[in-house]
């Protein structure tokens, strides 16, 4: 595969299991240099050493810590290029009436706002890159944005919100005259090693396994790699008059409805 990244410095934050160490397989794989962020330690060494990315410990809600995350990519790499905010939790979760205001908070502390310091901290140094104010940052919403969940508030709200943040960015990019692009993915279900066990830990595999699958008029989940891909393409050249758009990658689950 040509490397189209080849020289370009991402960050990925959430980094360590699921869509996020895809997302830093597929961009190291492109040529990207890739810093990825999160807290389980142990996860983030067989990522490093599988990838050559590095890895720093980071919580994307602790507002204090962002800037010196960011002198810590610029120091050692003297640009950014990249950011793709993946970081995100369920933790806390609930229907509107039985959510706890720590669960709340949880969940809109990690999705939404760790998102806007995200952005907010890819933008400004992007916006300082030494050849020009240049870079795509990519936001992972979920097609649940469109399609609340009743029993996991939260979750539904925070990755809405994620889509205005979004195009808000992206607008405010625009009027700079930043070529700096800001976009959303919204994955469906994606068979995640989170996903598989909960299947095999349902009590009827098969059964749960086909519920899944059929959110899905075609009929199965997303991989990890498919949504890593379209991450890897936004990131890219090839995409760099895309900026404040949704890219949904559902099998068509919020398309429409099945006739009755």
């Amino acid at each position: 595969m040509e490397q189209r990244l080849q020289g370009k410095v991402a960050l990925v934050t959430g980094g360590t299991s699921g869509i996020g160490a895809g997302t830093v397989r597929r961009l190291r794989a492109d040529g990207a240099i890739v810093v990825f962020t999160g807290s389980n330690q142990s996860a983030a060494d067989t990522v490093a050493m599988e990838t050559g990315a590095a890895f720093i410990r980071h919580n994307v809600t602790d507002a204090t810590a962002w800037d010196g995350l960011m002198a810590e990519i610029i120091a050692h790499h003297g640009r950014l290029d990249i950011a793709f905010a993946n970081a995100g939790t369920e933790s806390g979760d609930a229907s509107v009436e039985d959510i706890t205001i720590d669960g709340w908070n949880n969940v809109i502390g990690v999705n939404l706002t760790g998102a806007m310091l995200t952005v907010q901290h890819a933008m400004r140094a992007m916006a300082k890159n030494p050849d020009g104010s240049t870079g795509s940052i990519i936001v992972n919403s979920s097609m649940n944005a469109h399609r609340a969940m009743g029993n996991f508030l939260a979750y539904s709200v925070s990755k809405a919100a994620v889509v205005a943040l979004v195009k808000s960015s992206a607008v405010h990019a625009g009027n700079r005259k930043y070529q700096i692009r800001v976009n959303a993915v919204l994955p469906g279900v994606v068979e995640t090693a989170m996903i598989r066990g909960l299947i095999d830990k349902s009590g009827d595999p098969v059964a749960t396994r086909a519920a899944y699958e059929g959110l899905s008029p075609m009929g199965r989940m997303a991989t990890i790699e498919e949504v890593a891909g379209m991450v890897a393409w936004l990131a890219s050249d090839e995409s760099r008059f895309c900026s404040g758009s949704e890219f949904t990658m559902d099998g068509a689950s919020t398309a429409g409805m099945n006739g009755v």
